[in-house]
């Protein structure tokens, strides 16, 4: 397991729309370069940089045409291997993302896999026997070509999934995951890696993880690929990380990858709490969190190990904090989520409270996700101070509200949620029991009427987190002894006759005696 994951702190960049040098009105890594101190300053110490390949871009970068060269509308190669090392320069580390599972139609593996004549490509992809034949299970793409044959789709048509074999089989065609076509579609996959870690990145963020072995009802084949690749990384590059889109940290963690995310899809509850009708995290007190803290320590149990569970504020393929959790409550939210166990993750604007901007024409795949890709809000320059092109220009369209949250404005003001998140993510550092291996115990499940109430441990060191977002007081049952707080946002909780009552719209961090 790499060191450095044990305080990692993440902020994800969607490459689009975080700042443009060049004036074409999409972002770059010249601008990424230009904001690390920024992100540095926030308290972040690594990236998750989003696809930056060559590409068509019928999915913003997901439908890869290109492994081994970076997209030019951001930069060479050489310019990609420079941010590396700037990072590095600052403490920071950087992680690609990597789409296994898939590429572009348009990627020259899947033109030559078109040939009728056999050849290397032909099993690179999942093709049927007979363009009259589906694949099971799966949408497919049919009568594209010369070869007779329907080939798997993972997402979008323009997606065509990679061939890393079937777990179980019951059509001629599906091979098996160490038949030779699965087997040089992994090696390639590992030479692509191999690739951009000797180029400085210090690892990936794996894509749709826990889809690569098809008819794998309990992810064992895709586990045991995954094992593979973990040998394979600890062997060559062992501070190199690995985190996963799989969102199912039990099948994911003992399949070898270092962090998984709970996310809003799977089985985590991770929506009762920031994306739901009536979210957890609502001063209106209907949320219920409850079935999420079951469902972590659940997932907990059963990963078992040494990984990481992570909890996003959020990312590119979710609706905007901010669209379900306002004002103050943000602030409550981010206690929550930066003094959880695992590495925290800040998707890009989270941090001053960029809200989702409805009614937008899907840009590159976007569809509903494209209100959450907006361009970074920088200051109350032109286009907010992320592009000198013409409004018109821009790759998505800026929120337009006069009142939009902007760094400049938030970093200057002691009560914003700039430096709110700021102030946690010091605070975090400072306190062993509140960083990303420390132990915790819920004492409070956020059911209605409790807050959400935790111990976490290290080093000798003992805390007690306890956030209620409701405008109501929130009690829990608890023997232990509340000591001083150490952090406190409204009104501290208060401990009487073998309960803990934590004041409306409070957030505190206190020792326990």
């Amino acid at each position: 397991m790499p060191k450095w994951l044990d305080h990692a702190v993440f902020y994800e960049i969607y490459p689009q729309t975080f700042l443009d040098t060049n004036a074409d009105g999409i972002g770059d890594f010249q601008g990424i370069i230009n904001k690390l101190d920024y992100i540095k300053d926030l308290g972040c110490n690594a990236i998750w940089l989003n696809p930056c390949f060559v590409s068509p871009f019928s999915d913003a970068g997901y439908d890869v045409a290109d492994y081994y060269h970076t997209a030019p509308r951001y930069g060479t190669n050489e310019d990609l291997k420079r941010l590396f090392q700037e990072a590095h320069s600052r403490g920071l580390h950087v992680l690609l993302d990597l789409v296994p599972g898939h590429t572009s139609v348009e990627h020259p593996w899947f033109k030559a896999s078109m040939r009728p004549e056999r050849n290397e490509y032909s099993d690179r992809y999942i093709w049927t026997d007979s363009a009259w034949e589906w694949t099971e299970n799966m949408p497919c793409l049919r009568g594209i070509s010369q070869r007779d044959g329907s080939c798997a789709v993972n997402f979008f048509s323009t997606q065509p999934a990679l061939n890393y074999g079937y777990y179980e089989r019951t059509r001629s065609w599906q091979q098996s995951p160490e038949d030779e076509g699965p087997r040089a579609t992994l090696e390639e996959m590992k030479n692509v890696m191999r690739f951009w870690l000797g180029l400085g990145c210090d690892g990936f963020r794996v894509d749709m993880a826990g889809s690569l072995v098809k008819n794998d009802p309990e992810g064992k084949g895709t586990m045991a690929l995954w094992r593979k690749v973990r040998a394979f990384l600890d062997e060559e590059f062992p501070e190199a990380a690995i985190i996963s889109e799989w969102g199912e940290p039990d099948k994911s963690l003992p399949g070898g990858f270092h962090m998984d995310f709970l996310l809003h899809f799977g089985p985590s509850h991770y929506n009762d709490l920031f994306r739901c009708e009536e979210p957890f995290f609502s001063d209106r007190g209907q949320g219920d969190a409850s079935a999420f803290v079951e469902k972590y320590l659940e997932t907990c149990e059963k990963a078992g190990g040494d990984g990481l569970i992570c909890l996003p504020s959020g990312n590119h393929d979710m609706d905007r904090l901010a669209k379900y959790v306002e004002g103050e409550q943000l602030k409550l939210a981010f206690t929550f989520l930066l003094t959880m166990p695992g590495a925290p993750f800040v998707y890009y604007g989270d941090e001053i409270g960029m809200r989702q901007v409805e009614g937008l024409t899907s840009v590159e795949g976007g569809y509903s996700r494209t209100g959450a890709r907006t361009p970074m809000q920088w200051d109350g320059g032109v286009n907010a101070g992320f592009s000198a092109a013409p409004a018109s220009e821009l790759y998505i369209p800026l929120d337009p509200a006069p009142d939009r949250p902007t760094v400049q404005d938030q970093q200057g003001k002691a009560d914003s949620l700039y430096s709110y998140v700021k102030g946690l993510l010091a605070l975090r550092r400072e306190h062993p029991a509140l960083q990303n291996r420390s132990g915790i115990r819920f004492v409070g499940d956020g059911a209605p009427g409790v807050p959400l109430a935790y111990e976490r441990e290290c080093e000798g060191e003992r805390l007690l987190v306890v956030v209620n977002p409701r405008s109501q007081t929130a009690s829990f049952p608890w023997n232990g002894a509340l000591g001083e707080a150490v952090f406190c946002l409204g009104a501290p909780a208060v401990q009487a006759a073998g309960a803990v009552t934590a004041a409306p719209a409070s957030a505190g961090i206190y020792r326990i005696s």
